[in-house]
């Protein structure tokens, strides 16, 4: 009985909500884009009037960014990046305290044709890892899977060869860059009043140093990423040392 009630109860509500919320759409293909935020974004004029973007022409602007997904997540919601960050550090942290109580260090045969292809693609990965976050405010990239590249190029070094392990030194660079991302938040916040607001100059629309503090956070949190990654992979295939 008390599901029949919940399940009638949800009704009405759901309902009410619909008939409330229907009215307000707009009929479809009929949409006005001059008064949606994502128009805002895209124009890169949420404070001022609008004005048309060009590429390689437009300057100092709100945010430079050509790439209209980092103007989002880095320049307009930069605070939510900040919390997938730490769901990051969370969920590595989780996983490395399950990875401890395994005993056993897992290793790998190894092939000198995998050896000697390692050395000479390792570098590669680490430099495309560090092009895709150095270069997100101009391409699709960012952050994010500039580290999980730089991370994929360390698990192949553990697949190539089994003495090698990720040192202290990865934790070292997560916590710095880590810290670095929040110190960026406060310096904004006494600059311009705002936490992780974009306190740089934006210049030109599609240069490489452009977009204000963009670049900068892209890289924090590449170093961050691909780290915290390494480290990750690493103490699963070490486990518990004791």
């Amino acid at each position: 009985m008390r599901r029949i009630w919940a399940v009638l109860i949800s009704a009405v509500f759901l309902y009410f909500l619909i008939a409330s919320y229907y009215p307000t759409l707009p009929m479809f293909g009929n949409i006005d884009m001059y008064r949606r935020v994502s128009f805002d974004y895209i124009s890169k004029s949420t404070t001022k009037e609008y004005q048309p973007v060009e590429f390689k022409k437009s300057k100092d602007l709100e945010d430079g960014s050509a790439n209209v997904v980092t103007s989002i997540v880095v320049n307009y919601r930069s605070f939510d990046t900040l919390g997938e960050v730490t769901v990051l550090f969370a969920a590595a942290l989780g996983v490395g305290i399950l990875a401890n109580i395994r005993k056993r260090r897992i290793e790998f045969e190894e092939h000198k044709v995998l050896a000697t292809a390692t050395g000479i693609v390792f570098p590669l990965i680490l430099l495309f890892g560090a092009y895709v976050f150095i270069h997100g405010h101009l391409t699709p990239g960012g952050g994010f899977p500039g580290g999980t590249i730089i991370a994929l190029g360390v698990l192949l070094f553990m697949l190539a060869k089994n003495e090698f392990k990720v040192t202290e030194i990865a934790k070292h660079t997560e916590q710095i860059a880590g810290s670095g991302y929040v110190l960026v938040g406060l310096i904004g916040m006494a600059i311009v009043g705002v936490f992780l607001a974009n306190f740089l100059p934006t210049g030109v629309v599609g240069n490489l140093f452009s977009a204000g503090v963009v670049p900068i956070v892209y890289t924090l949190i590449g170093f961050k990423v691909g780290a915290e990654l390494s480290s990750l992979v690493s103490e699963m295939r070490e486990g518990d040392k004791a």
